[in-house]
């Protein structure tokens, strides 16, 4: 798959950091492909009035969070909307759902916006609103506002229901709008995004008061999701990432968390929410523990899937699916894959393949992973760094670099998150170290 330059450095520079690209992730997606076909059948079906709720289970380093920009990256290329979110205990608590909601529209995003788009989604809704009055014909100017209120209340009248002062700031926000009265505007759009402390003067105006509350938000949900398909979008993907964080929570937070993914999902299957493929990541522990979904019965019965069977045999339409994690093959050839990306935007294409061929790529990733007890699936990230950092960028700017002669794989604990310092520890005490594999020729 051939990518762009500006591509292709985002590509590289966050691997550089050691993080997960926002996008370009298709050219990288190793062992992905069982669950392409699934994936685009579900987005498929939302994009045509359906909803849909998906669990991922996978250690650390297993590609959570690679998988989830994967699957918004495709959806995306269907005009889905995308969000991902952190769930945390002190800014997203996952209970609060005004606060998911708040973080949803902060980090919004469309195939042509890459953050933030709420204001260009709402603004380009009002614009086809206008462009179907139009269409319609028979009116004069001065019924043209009479005309809009109608229209709107038509297109929202399902949302009125369950969030009116959605539909009511919606309105005084086209108006404040049209009268050019931009930072009353500005405060009411920030209101509908859920952010706190909007101007009371600036509620009053608009009819609508007070500040967003958990039931309130599941009104909002409604809201966005028909302004994004009024607006032409197939829909939206909302990703809750590291939901296994609710572990390490207070039981009475975790207990109430748990009861508001519990709610989530019912609002899911209900069909309240057409147009909505809502994703959440954990690990095993999160999905088999007594600390996480087995908890709470309910919830725990409407994720069970059974993995006792073959890998090889896993369903991908199941509504929990596993990530297998990299092996020391899988984890050579994404080395190699973004050895080619790299390289591909250099003028040292030959030097590159031929210093960091691919039995050296195989090497390093063997010799991260040994450094790292062995563990092949915590060593993607470090892995990847290391090769790009360390190696490929010295090769591509010193033409007499080889690493083979002048590099030295060296760990250190600063560098190292949580999950792989615990893998360096005990790799330290079964004398598992990168002095096990020979990386000179």
């Amino acid at each position: 798959m051939a990518i762009s330059p500006r591509r292709r450095r985002e590509i590289i520079d966050a691997l550089r950091r050691g993080t997960v690209p926002q996008q370009g992730l298709e050219v990288m997606a190793v062992g992905l492909g069982s669950f392409r076909s699934a994936i685009d059948e579900e987005l498929s079906a939302v994009k045509q009035g359906a909803a849909q709720f998906k669990a991922v289970r996978g250690e650390y380093g297993s590609g959570k969070t690679f998988f989830s920009r994967w699957l918004t990256e495709r959806a995306k290329r269907m005009n889905f909307a995308t969000a991902e979110i952190q769930i945390s205990e002190t800014e997203t608590p996952l209970y609060k759902l005004e606060k998911v909601y708040r973080r949803v529209v902060e980090n919004l995003s469309t195939p042509t916006v890459p953050s933030g788009a709420f204001g260009d989604v709402v603004d380009g809704w009002l614009y086809v609103l206008g462009q179907d009055l139009q269409a319609s014909g028979s009116a004069e100017a001065a019924d043209l506002e009479s005309r809009t209120d109608a229209l709107l209340e038509k297109r929202l009248a399902a949302v009125s229901k369950e969030a009116p002062a959605f539909a009511l700031a919606l309105r005084a926000y086209r108006q404040m709008s049209a009268t050019a009265k931009n930072a009353e505007a500005d405060a009411l759009l920030a209101w509908l995004g859920g952010q706190p402390h909007v101007s009371a003067g600036v509620r009053r105006a608009a009819g609508v008061r007070g500040e967003l509350d958990h039931f309130g938000a599941l009104g909002f949900l409604q809201g966005l999701l028909t302004v994004l398909r009024d607006s032409d979008y197939a829909g939206l993907v909302i990703v809750l990432d590291e939901v296994e964080t609710l572990q390490k929570m207070r039981s009475d937070v975790r207990e109430k968390s748990l009861n508001a993914l519990r709610q989530l999902m019912d609002e899911v299957d209900s069909g309240r929410y057409p147009g909505l493929y809502l994703l959440m990541t954990g690990t095993p522990a999160f999905y088999d523990g007594q600390q996480g979904i087995q908890r709470l019965a309910p919830l725990a019965q409407r994720l069970q899937t059974d993995f006792a069977t073959d890998a090889r045999f896993d369903n991908p339409r199941a509504a929990q699916i596993r990530l297998q994690g990299f092996t020391p093959d899988s984890l050579a050839e994404l080395g190699s894959r973004v050895r080619d990306i790299y390289a591909a935007g250099t003028g040292s294409f030959d030097r590159i393949h031929s210093v960091v061929d691919d039995a050296y790529v195989a090497d390093l990733a063997v010799a991260v992973a040994g450094e790292l007890g062995g563990r092949t699936g915590v060593a993607p990230r470090v892995f990847l760094k290391k090769l790009v950092a360390d190696v490929l960028d010295r090769v591509d700017q010193f033409p007499d670099f080889d690493p083979r002669k002048h590099y030295e794989l060296t760990l250190s604990v600063s560098e190292l998150t949580d999950v792989e310092r615990e893998a360096q520890t005990r790799g330290d005490l079964r004398a598992a170290s990168v002095d096990d594999i020979d990386l000179s020729f």
